[in-house]
């Protein structure tokens, strides 16, 4: 079973954040939750197994719908991360893409 690396961290339990969002919005199941923030049910069930991590896209919609910052939502689910870091490669141009380019050549555009 792939876990991914936030779910290493002892402190890190959706299972909480998605408790507490089901009380606050007065929801009866995990498939009531899914249908509010406009997911499908088996996200809900990844994350609950930690087999899929609670992405930034998710925790806004979760921020939208019930008014919680998204440090709150982070906190409840044990996220307690302060840094994100991209790799080295995020970002950057292809090697190929650089060649392309006048600036590569040499020759300034005017």
């Amino acid at each position: 079973m792939a876990h991914h690396a936030l779910a290493s961290q002892e402190s890190y339990n959706p299972n909480h954040l998605l408790d507490i969002l089901l009380g606050k919005m007065q929801l009866k199941n995990d498939a009531a939750l899914s249908r509010l923030l406009e997911v499908a049910p088996p996200v809900i069930s990844k994350i609950r197994h930690h087999r899929l991590p609670v992405g930034a896209s998710l925790l806004i919609r979760m921020h939208e719908v019930t008014g919680m910052s998204i440090r709150d939502l982070r906190d409840l689910m044990g996220d307690r991360r302060t840094k994100y870091r991209l790799s080295d490669a995020q970002g950057r141009p292809k090697p190929e893409d650089r060649a392309d380019r006048p600036e590569a050549s040499g020759y300034a555009r005017h």
